[in-house]
């Protein structure tokens, strides 16, 4: 007997999503969304925990993504929407809950201003995000250009916590707060270059790093566990100021020699 020619033809496979690396985004995002809640509340150094969580939830998901060979577009979309979210809007109602809102104290056009501020940053760190995703292909990937999302987020979430810490107020520190916000802002949406620590970006070799940025990594965790929010104020200002300190050097070397007066 023949094989019959009318078997029922398999059902092509779904496209579907990768479990894995959607949970640490997910993650991220809770992260970021537990932050606006516990801001809302007063529980100002919760929300700053929070924002470092989805920090490090958004660190892994790439690199497990790479690892299991399960990188898809979905995947970068869905992480750039969770990070919106959570170094966007959540840094910008964190500060605004924490110290912005007491600007309307003083007067009306500063309360607008203190919200209008809170909006600049949520708005920069979307087009920071938008560039980033649309020139991702086109770039050197050893550097970034402009603060990157989580770094700006990081400075912002670690100066209220260093500050909830030793007791300053919000209230009290509205004008740093303010021209903090607007800086990483401006930061983020700068052409200004900053290290990724990737490596040479492309080949075999590129997510290595040099031996020494391991020391660094052991001295700051030991630093973490002895004051947290303090190392994390320092090494998020130290990382925002190297791109225009780095800037600065290059200008001042690409400056020709003037000539000898006659």
């Amino acid at each position: 007997m023949e094989p019959s020619d009318d078997k029922i033809p398999l059902r092509p496979r779904g496209r579907g999503i990768y479990l894995l690396p959607n949970l640490f985004t997910t993650g991220g995002l809770f992260g970021g969304f537990f932050s606006i809640i516990a801001a809302s509340q007063g529980r100002f150094e919760a929300a700053c925990v929070a924002i470092f969580i989805a920090a490090i939830l958004d660190g892994l998901d790439g690199r497990v993504a790479r690892l299991t060979n399960t990188q898809t577009e979905f995947g970068v979309q869905y992480d750039s929407l969770a990070d919106l979210i959570s170094f966007g809007m959540a840094p910008a109602l964190l500060m605004y809950h924490w110290a912005l809102l007491s600007m309307k104290l003083d007067t009306a056009t500063l309360g607008k201003i203190g919200w209008l501020a809170a909006f600049l940053y949520a708005a920069c760190a979307a087009l920071r995000l938008a560039r980033f995703n649309s020139q991702v292909a086109h770039v050197d990937k050893r550097w970034f250009i402009g603060l990157a999302s989580p770094a700006a987020a990081g400075l912002m979430a670690s100066f209220v916590w260093t500050c909830q810490e030793f007791g300053w107020s919000g209230e009290d520190l509205r004008y740093a707060a303010l021209a903090l916000t607007v800086v990483c802002a401006l930061l983020m949406v700068s052409r200004t270059r900053y290290t990724s620590f990737k490596g040479s970006g492309t080949g075999p070799k590129a997510d290595r790093v040099p031996f020494f940025t391991l020391v660094i990594v052991v001295g700051v965790l030991i630093a973490l566990w002895i004051a947290p929010a303090v190392t994390l104020l320092a090494a998020t200002t130290l990382y925002a100021l190297s791109g225009p300190l780095m800037w600065l050097r290059r200008s001042r070397g690409s400056t020709p020699p003037q000539a000898p007066a006659a």
